[in-house]
């Protein structure tokens, strides 16, 4: 079977957009749909035809595009159930454990409430592959919009259970604010303070940061480790539950 391709490219201001293809098929999904002309872009210029949305959120800067699309290639939109009345020209809708099939490879959804009440997540487990949007991102998580820190916690424990191979692809260009927050909550993790100054020089040269893989999150990204005791020390909370740890570090980096 030949691999997927990937096309990455930014959308908005900081949104980045994703096209999977299937060259075997043709198929080709946009991962959300940010803004209409630099996925048409995008598109045109690997000669592809879009078939597919997968939509991991309501926000507008994940659905702006739906219609467009739809009007443009009439590709089929998929999209969390629990939202599904907030997703503009929603056709399929799927909840957490469903699966579905794309370039004759299953897709499972996963839900991660936490920034939205209905967020989803989809994983590509042949080919380990994880489209997070606003629930995990490098060195980073989304805020909390819709539901709670314990919520949210939950929700990365279950991408955190994903094989440490597994290569994640997020929403937005965060990473250098990410990396600057996250060296002042595990200020004695080498690997992270390694991986800071390399994200300093790739957004310097104009690089992108995407994408990552989870094992590299869980070694690095302050919002995977509250159970860590240097984080713990860091924030004088020895004593308190990992969701508790999680949610001082997300106030904090609210406000950083």
């Amino acid at each position: 079977m030949k691999s997927l391709q990937i096309e990455v490219f930014i959308c908005r201001s900081d949104n980045f957009g994703v096209l999977l293809h299937c060259p075997e098929t043709g198929e080709t999904a946009s991962i959300d749909a940010p803004e209409l002309d630099p996925i048409v872009k995008a598109a045109e210029k690997r000669g592809w035809t879009i078939t597919h949305v997968f939509t991991t959120h309501h926000h507008g800067d994940h659905v702006e595009a739906n219609l467009a699309l739809k009007e443009k290639y009439g590709c089929e939109i998929i999209g969390p159930r629990n939202e599904a009345a907030a997703i503009p020209g929603i056709d399929r809708t799927v909840g957490d454990g469903d699966e579905f099939t794309f370039g004759k490879r299953p897709v499972r959804v996963i839900e991660t409430p936490g920034h939205t009440a209905g967020h989803i997540c989809y994983y590509l487990p042949e080919d380990m592959i994880l489209f997070a949007a606003d629930t995990l991102f490098a060195l980073g998580c989304g805020r909390l919009f819709e539901r709670s820190a314990l919520d949210m916690w939950h929700s990365l424990q279950k991408l955190a259970e994903l094989p440490d191979e597994t290569i994640v692809y997020f929403g937005h260009e965060y990473t250098l604010s990410n990396a600057r927050f996250a060296v002042t909550i595990d200020p004695e993790n080498a690997r992270l303070r390694s991986r800071a100054e390399l994200i300093e020089m790739q957004r310097k040269r104009g690089d992108f940061t995407i994408p990552t893989t989870i094992g590299f999150e869980k070694e690095t990204n302050p919002f995977l480790r509250a159970g860590e005791p240097d984080i713990r020390r860091t924030l004088g909370m020895e004593g308190a539950t990992n969701d508790e740890v999680f949610a001082e570090i997300r106030k904090r980096k609210d406000t950083f």
